[in-house]
């Protein structure tokens, strides 16, 4: 083969939501932190080449992240990995955190021991414990603990051209979201709502993000509204939920981040207490367990340590790789299926 580059793709998802695992061919990336490396992804001509790449067509598809696997930094770490969307590249994820450990140990890059393994993930946004219950060689279900997540605002005042004024909560869990109420929006979240869903999400992301600068206090990499998520609260106390993401989809799975930013948000307002536990569902109706396991400060602010438990499942190994003729190097995007604003990329 005459192929320029070639990276090998070990496919998973974790309740629905794709995240493929680069497991091979993951060129050395710049940095001398996690966090380093994230702002060399997100900066340097080099590393949006490779988020493209990956991301966007032909090789890649509007569903989904990679993660690239590297070598961690930390010491306690077994492995490190950065999460690559089309839109750039990403600090932490619940489901994608999951899909790694998965990854991790079906492929046996970590000794998978029965009936528990611990894996320790890094990401830019800080170590992540990944406590996996594994039978017969398979890894059933993925307790993560994640980063300490924290309110930035509550009850933001947002004037809106399509709904009036609406609030919305401004919080970081494992990246910043803005959470907002769906009935605000006149939708319910479920699956006949989701372009409607995701196109608000688009609208209020971009308003957002044009009137307020939100910065992690100790990790400037992590900086902006990554998300916007959409919350209901089901009559069993079951808080349901739906990520919208750039370009235009709708996240598969509850949204681990997401679901750590809303329980700082019950923290804050005295509706959640260590020890409680919760049921997160997602627009395709699957269900992450989402816990407060500890209370912190970040930077002076109050914080939680959310735990949030899922399951991941393999689904094909693949290879993607670059002909040195191919005239479409750095990908595209069309609107017909990836949304209006794939005019933008």
């Amino acid at each position: 083969m005459r192929w320029k580059r070639t990276i090998q793709l070990l496919d998973v998802h974790a309740e629905g939501e794709i995240g493929k695992v680069a497991i091979g061919g993951v060129p050395k990336i710049p940095g001398e932190t996690v966090a380093a490396q994230l702002h060399w992804l997100n900066t340097d001509p080099k590393g949006q080449e490779l988020r493209r790449f990956l991301c966007l067509e032909p090789r890649g598809a509007p569903i989904g992240s990679v993660n690239l696997l590297l070598p961690p930094k930390h010491p306690d770490a077994d492995a490190a990995f950065i999460i690559l969307q089309p839109d750039q590249a990403h600090a932490s994820s619940g489901s994608n955190s999951i899909c790694v450990t998965t990854a991790l140990l079906e492929s046996g890059i970590v000794e998978m021991k029965e009936p528990e393994t611990i894996v320790t993930l890094e990401t830019a946004a800080g170590l992540v414990k990944a406590t996996a219950t594994c039978r017969d060689g398979r890894c059933e279900k993925v307790k993560l603990t994640m980063v300490p997540s924290f309110v930035h605002e509550l009850d933001v005042e947002i004037d809106t051209p399509h709904w009036g004024k609406i609030t919305a909560d401004i919080c970081y869990g494992g990246i910043f979201y803005a959470l907002v109420d769906v009935g605000q929006i006149n939708l319910t979240i479920e699956k006949a709502n989701a372009a409607a869903l995701v196109q608000a999400g688009m609208i209020l992301k971009d308003l957002i993000n044009r009137n307020m600068h939100v910065v992690h206090p100790e990790i400037p990499a992590i900086s902006g509204i990554a998300y916007v998520m959409f919350r209901d609260l089901e009559p069993d106390g079951t808080v349901r939920t739906c990520t919208t993401m750039w370009p235009g989809r709708a996240d598969r799975s509850p949204c681990g981040t997401g679901n750590s930013a809303n329980l700082a948000t019950l923290y804050a307002r005295g509706k959640a207490k260590i020890g409680d536990t919760f049921k997160s569902k997602s627009i395709i109706g699957s269900e992450f367990e989402v816990g407060l396991q500890a209370v912190t400060e970040v930077a002076g602010k109050p914080a939680v340590i959310p735990t949030i438990s899922g399951r991941g499942f393999t689904f094909g190994l693949s290879q993607v790789a670059l002909d040195p003729f191919d005239p479409h190097p750095l990908g595209f995007a069309l609107t017909d299926v990836w949304g209006p604003s794939a005019g933008e990329i």
